[in-house]
């Protein structure tokens, strides 16, 4: 069940990669929030340097909107990219 799990996380991170930058917000907050069960997941079920693999995977994949909500909760205003604003 892991392994479908983390396959079905992955096609999806690819569809959501596919589509114009305004259309990634709502599905890319969706696996943002969806990575963090798996990733713990992985770690009880496999192992704990597999589990801190997939959190170093994890980290470089969000990392822009991991440091715009990392501003956000520090008080900061961070700016949206130009495509993101409406």
């Amino acid at each position: 069940m892991l392994l479908w799990a983390c396959i079905a996380w992955v096609l999806a991170a690819t569809c959501v990669a596919m589509l114009p930058m305004r259309r990634q917000y709502v599905p890319g907050v969706a696996l943002l929030i969806a990575a963090p069960v798996l990733i713990l997941w992985i770690g009880f079920a496999v192992a704990w340097w597999a589990g801190l693999l997939a959190l170093a995977a994890f980290v470089s994949m969000f990392r822009n909107p991991l440091r715009y909500f990392w501003a956000k909760a520090r008080g900061q205003n961070p700016q949206l990219p130009p495509e993101l604003r409406s």
